[in-house]
């Protein structure tokens, strides 16, 4: 890989294809640029690049293939229950298995013992509630039961198909990464149909999928359960990370998690609700959307921590406007790369970018959406879930189980960091490719509130 050239706010790289010729990546850094790339849906396309990497990631047969007709486009509408009158049964229902997890396992007997103190690592204790949740939320529960015996044992799989998963995306072949392969296998063949059958109360989204896998007779079970936990990635891999960090800087900043925390049980009360530990809480996704301070400050965390990059395949040789002056030719085969990372810490858009401010997206009690670069405004200037039509179709389910995870957390915690360790950093071995984890755990201690 080498540095071809430099036009203003682009720069090429070389890299060697797969056939004894070069391909350029170009990387668009001028946000002021964006809106011009995204708008090319036809010409720059993000389909061919994820067609070929998502299968050999998660083990199932591409679905553009002629023997599934028309299957990538069912999927593709499948994701329109995650929005609208759905988002609304899914918040409820993540509420509700939230409030499960915390009561079983973090507000029963001595959890209220006066100065009882408990330390635990931060991003373990993150992933312990949010993939159980998640997963009670999308897949449902045992018929006879609230919970999954076996959850413990799949998150460990999960977490270390997960540490592999940059070198998946690579498309490092994955019988090269030990144990990966079977590791993977024993996490699709949890989603088999038959134990799927067993389950109840899973979401309408996993449900639409199923009876979609289910008109292909082609489509073999172990393929269905490989979708099946392609989703379940999709739904935990960033959310965990995003909850570490939006928990990790309201513990470490005492005055943004007070100011979050009245502004939670201002919201409860206009709803007719006094807070007591001693019950459980629902908040409805009307009441979330009023939590600006909650929301600026897990859109601020996704700033300091989101590295994704927007790719796009050009599918024909053309000359791509990039404004009123300036156009480059791209040539088909060729990559376009959005990389927002290097937007979130501008600091002509941000003020003391590096700097976590929980209120940064909030102005007069109402959202702050005024950026600007070279004096003119953004259309884009927060970037964490993608652009355009492949944006995260989950991004709204994933704000608002985040919201309801940090509800609880100040609701019923206090909690402060541990003395005498070093501040969170990033692992930046994810560059690239969203939400980027912990470089090391944070311990913490929490106690119940005397509410």
């Amino acid at each position: 890989m080498r540095l071809k050239g430099a036009v203003s706010s682009l720069f090429y790289i070389t890299v060697k294809a797969e056939r004894c010729y070069s391909k350029y990546m170009t990387f668009v850094m001028d946000p002021l640029l964006f809106p011009n790339i995204i708008k090319h849906g036809r010409q720059l396309d993000f389909h061919e690049f994820s067609n070929k990497v998502a299968p050999m990631t998660f083990g199932y047969p591409p679905t553009n293939n002629v023997k599934f007709p028309h299957l990538q486009e069912q999927i593709g509408r499948s994701f329109q229950l995650l929005q609208g009158d759905n988002l609304t049964l899914l918040t409820e229902s993540m509420m509700g298995n939230l409030m499960l997890i915390f009561r079983q396992d973090h507000l029963g007997e001595g959890a209220g013992q006066v100065g009882g103190w408990k330390i635990a690592n931060m991003y373990e204790f993150c992933i312990s509630v949010m993939f159980e949740a998640t997963f009670l939320t999308m897949y449902g529960r045992p018929k006879t039961a609230r919970r999954h015996s076996g959850t413990s044992v799949l998150r460990d799989n999960f977490v270390q198909f997960d540490s592999m998963f940059p070198l998946l995306m690579a498309q490092i072949p994955i019988g090269l990464l030990r144990r990966t392969k079977a590791i993977r296998q024993k996490l699709i063949n949890y989603f088999l149909p038959n134990r799927m059958s067993c389950w109840s109360h899973a979401s309408q989204f996993i449900q639409r999928r199923s009876e979609v896998f289910e008109q292909y007779d082609t489509l073999r079970d172990v393929d269905k359960a490989a979708h099946h936990f392609a989703i379940l990635w999709a739904s935990v891999g960033n959310t965990v990370p995003a909850c570490f960090w939006s928990m990790y800087y309201l513990v470490s900043h005492p005055e943004a998690l007070e100011a979050v925390r009245e502004e939670i049980h201002t919201v409860l009360r206009l709803g007719g609700v006094e807070f007591s530990s001693d019950r459980d809480v629902t908040l409805s996704r009307e009441q979330l959307d009023q939590l600006l301070y909650l929301e600026s400050t897990i859109n601020e965390s996704l700033r300091l921590s989101s590295a994704s990059m927007n790719i796009r395949v050009v599918q024909e040789d053309f000359s791509l406007r990039l404004d009123a002056e300036r156009s480059v030719a791209v040539r088909k085969g060729d990559i376009i790369s959005l990389y927002p990372q290097s937007m979130h810490m501008d600091p002509e858009i941000y003020d003391e970018p590096e700097t976590f401010r929980f209120d940064r997206y909030t102005e007069d009690g109402k959202e702050k959406t005024d950026f600007y670069k070279n004096g003119q405004k953004l259309k884009y200037f927060l970037m964490p879930f993608g652009s355009g039509s492949t944006m995260c179709p989950g991004r709204y389910f994933a704000i608002n189980e985040i919201k309801q995870f940090l509800c609880l957390l100040l609701l019923y915690f206090d909690m402060r960091l541990e003395a005498g360790q070093s501040r969170a950093t990033l692992d930046t071995s994810r560059a690239g490719m969203g939400i980027l984890l912990p470089a090391q755990d944070i311990l913490f201690s929490y106690r119940l509130r005397e509410v």
